[in-house]
């Protein structure tokens, strides 16, 4: 190749290089403030006592697939667990310690 040529070829490479990295950085986003996030208000339970609920919900559930959607403190040992147990909803609620309170059909 010839210099021409390849000054040529390192010039569209890094023009390409350029062009490419500006696009990522109009990718980036900032981080809300705090109030501006979505969950403010609200505190959902640990996975452990969400699991805790949907595994309380399989005996009832006739061998379908059991996942916990939601979550929300009750109040300060206390959450409310939704559960759907192959589309149908149950109510779980559990205390901090892992003690199951009870199971309702929504």
């Amino acid at each position: 190749m010839s210099t021409t040529k390849l000054n040529a070829y390192s010039i569209a490479r890094c023009a390409f290089v350029v062009v490419g990295l500006s696009l990522l950085g109009g990718c980036q986003s900032s981080t809300p403030e705090p109030q501006n996030m979505a969950r403010t208000s609200l505190q959902t339970a640990p996975a452990d006592l969400q699991l805790i609920c949907a595994n309380a919900v399989v005996a009832q559930a006739s061998g379908a697939r059991v996942l916990p959607m939601s979550s929300r403190q009750l109040d300060a040992t206390t959450f409310a667990v939704d559960v759907d147990a192959g589309g149908r909803k149950f109510n779980c609620v559990v205390d901090s310690s892992g003690s199951v309170k009870s199971v309702q059909p929504a």
